[in-house]
């Protein structure tokens, strides 16, 4: 008897703690990062992919009028949404010239690195094909 009020204190222990700790976890929203209102559309160099989760991040340098190169940090969505929308490790890589649909940080501050964020939409490459970034804009673009 006394065993089982034990298993039964640690499971809804267990239980209590997964509860409270779960917000920890969450993922963070696209209005509190990126701005529907600044739509971009960036022209440049890939110079980097990181294909990880929870975001793939494609770095793009962007020079502009004046000679100026700035990387932009580009959010897509994660791997395992890329790769449903037909995505590879190497569809996009180094040295790809191509152009970016996106929304602009809310933030305009360089990250640490000194990169812009911003949240990728769309991809066009050099040969005119597009596909999705998977941009979490989702509901927030009407």
């Amino acid at each position: 008897m006394r065993s089982n009020i034990r298993i039964a204190s640690l499971v809804a222990g267990a239980v209590l703690l997964t509860l409270t700790t779960r917000p920890v976890f969450a993922h963070h929203a696209f209005a509190a990062e990126f701005d529907s209102n600044k739509p971009m559309t960036l022209s440049g160099v890939v110079s980097q992919v990181k294909w990880q989760n929870p975001h793939v991040y494609v770095y793009l340098d962007v020079q502009d009028a004046d000679g100026k190169m700035t990387t932009y940090a580009l959010e897509c969505n994660s791997v395992n949404t890329l790769v449903h929308k037909g995505w590879t490790r190497d569809a996009l890589k180094k040295g790809d010239k191509v152009v970016i649909s996106a929304f602009g940080p809310k933030d305009t501050r360089p990250l640490p690195d000194g990169s812009i964020h911003a949240n990728a939409r769309s991809i066009t490459f050099a040969d005119g094909h597009s596909v999705s970034a998977g941009s979490s804009a989702g509901e927030a673009v009407k």
